[in-house]
């Protein structure tokens, strides 16, 4: 079996499996039953189906016009615009009261529904994952810096740095910058950085939740 973009699609895989199991932690370890939890399972969740996805269509498929693979991408696209959704939910459910953050998390399910649209009808281009994800990304650091403010702890500045990281990747990805144009190139090189962004960011949910046994 040979891959069409093997640095790509590997990375990819990686972050799915990486995030299949930070999902699979949240969901075992912790209380069930709080909206916060729950958040943070689909926020990583949905970023592991992105990246199975991801890798799948940059690994398998050399004809981007065919319906198997228009299926296979803008599935991805839209678990992205999943966890868009929970990352607006989880700044919601960390800073607000339950009836404010009922309408924040409301609001978020309306832009993601316009999310999925433009995928299914206008465009396909990643960049518009990437303009759906910012304001929630831009909301959930100041969700986490507020939090910091109030309670003083470095769980949340390890989630503030995963966040801003994670913003640092998308412009480094648009920009094409990667660190070898066949090897190496601005897709996995924002597959890497978005590793490390990713368990900065699970470090953070970890301290905010409460184990199931205490």
């Amino acid at each position: 079996m040979t891959l069409l973009e093997p640095d790509v699609t590997l990375t990819d895989l990686g972050l799915a499996i990486e995030c299949g199991a930070f999902a699979t932690w949240l969901h075992q370890r912790y209380r069930a039953g709080t909206p916060l939890r729950l958040a943070f399972v689909v926020f990583f969740g949905s970023l592991a189906l992105a990246a199975l996805f991801g890798g799948i269509s940059h690994g398998f498929f050399s004809n981007h016009q065919s319906r198997l693979y228009v299926a296979v991408w803008n599935s991805g696209l839209i678990a992205l615009g999943t966890a868009a959704f929970a990352s607006w939910a989880i700044g919601a459910r960390l800073i607000l009261s339950d009836r404010a953050a009922m309408r924040v998390t409301a609001f978020a399910g309306l832009l993601f529904a316009a999310h999925v649209v433009v995928i299914l009808f206008v465009s396909r281009s990643f960049a518009v994952a990437i303009v759906h994800y910012l304001p929630a990304t831009i909301f959930l650091i100041g969700a986490f810096a507020l939090a910091y403010r109030r309670r003083r702890d470095a769980f949340l500045l390890a989630g503030i740095a995963g966040l801003v990281l994670t913003v640092v990747a998308s412009g480094a990805q648009q920009v094409r910058i990667g660190l070898h144009p066949v090897y190496f190139n601005h897709n996995a090189l924002y597959h890497l950085i978005q590793a490390l962004a990713l368990l900065l960011i699970f470090s953070a949910a970890r301290g905010l939740l409460k184990p199931a046994h205490t």
